[in-house]
């Protein structure tokens, strides 16, 4: 039995170069044509990436930049009707707007990279020849399962955007958000920090904050309620109200303080123990409380010296005595 040796030489050679350039003809397209592909895939994707960023750093700033009203001096401005402008203390609303700022364009920063992040994968495997359809059919149960276990996530997240964009809250606000009542120390996207009275921190999820009550925007209100006896003259409390709201006007101390005279709303009404009449005043935000106070001590004063007396509450008593018993109780005791 013979065996046949495969043939060597010069023919052999050529016919294995003839065979690899064949191969490499064949399959230029997948050499050079693929990676090329990709790399151009990669480099739109990446451009596309910095003008994204570039432009959403720049609407950013344009939307948080400082009104006309706020780059003014910080001073009140003054009219008889009371200016409402936005009294706040400028570096912590450059603060503010700082913090906005990155926060806002981080989110929006990383959401873009996300999205084209997920079209180039796309991409890239459509081109190297996987099939998609079955990928995006997985990765759909995949997300609608993720979805049910984290849609509280998820609405935390974007109450917390929205909270930013609308400026609903800042740190250093005095906020009312249902239980937690107090100043603002933490503002995320998920968490809202609130320093109570008593000095708890409240943390509470963004998706649970339902309403919101914001003590430290535009403008506050002063409310002093004055209860006077039924004998008093009321034009007379009518006069010492206005005097010593007028006092405290012109008083330095509370000159950039107070944004217009304090009025007399009138009798606001009428209690079992006297007559209840109001006197109100535009602040500064976070300053109504101390400026009812000093309002609450000169109206004293003031009444006092008028000879105004402060109601307090009144009670009888009927005390019988034994001469008013009646006639036939020692019949009925015998």
């Amino acid at each position: 039995m013979s065996h046949t040796a495969p043939p060597t030489g010069p023919s052999t050679a050529a016919q294995s170069a003839a065979s690899w350039s064949d191969w490499i003809g064949d399959h230029t397209a997948a050499l050079i044509g693929i990676p090329l592909r990709i790399a151009l895939i990669v480099v739109v994707l990446l451009v596309l990436r910095a003008v994204a960023k570039r432009a959403i750093t720049r609407v950013v700033q344009r939307v948080l930049e400082p009104s006309a009203g706020e780059s003014e001096s910080s001073r009140p401005r003054r009219s008889n009707r009371g200016a409402a402008v936005l009294h706040r203390d400028r570096s912590r609303a450059r603060q503010r707007r700082e913090q906005r700022a990155r926060t806002i364009g981080s989110v929006l920063s990383s959401a873009v990279t996300i999205v084209l992040f997920m079209v180039g994968v796309a991409m890239v495997l459509d081109q190297v020849g996987i099939a998609l359809g079955p990928l995006l059919a997985s990765a759909g149960v995949v997300g609608l399962a993720i979805g049910f276990g984290a849609q509280s996530l998820v609405a935390d997240y974007l109450s917390g955007l929205l909270i930013m964009i609308e400026d609903q809250y800042g740190v250093g606000d005095s906020v009312d958000l249902g239980e937690a009542v107090g100043e603002v120390e933490h503002v995320g996207l998920r968490l809202t920090h609130v320093r109570d009275l008593n000095g708890g921190l409240w943390h509470i999820r963004n998706g649970e904050i339902l309403r919101v009550r914001n003590d430290s925007q535009e403008w506050a209100r002063a409310v002093l309620d004055v209860a006077v006896a039924y004998d008093a003259d009321l034009d007379t409390v009518h006069r010492v109200l206005e005097d010593t709201g007028r006092a405290l006007r012109q008083d330095p101390d509370f000159a950039d303080v107070l944004l217009e005279d304090p009025a007399v709303w009138g009798v606001q009404s009428l209690d079992a123990d006297g007559v209840l009449v109001r006197l109100a005043v535009k602040t500064v935000p976070l300053q109504q409380w101390g400026v009812t106070r000093e309002l609450r001590r000169r109206v004293k004063e003031a009444l006092d010296a008028a000879g105004i007396d402060i109601p307090f509450p009144q009670r009888t008593v009927w005390v019988r005595t034994d001469a008013e018993e009646p006639a036939g109780a020692d019949a009925l005791t015998r």
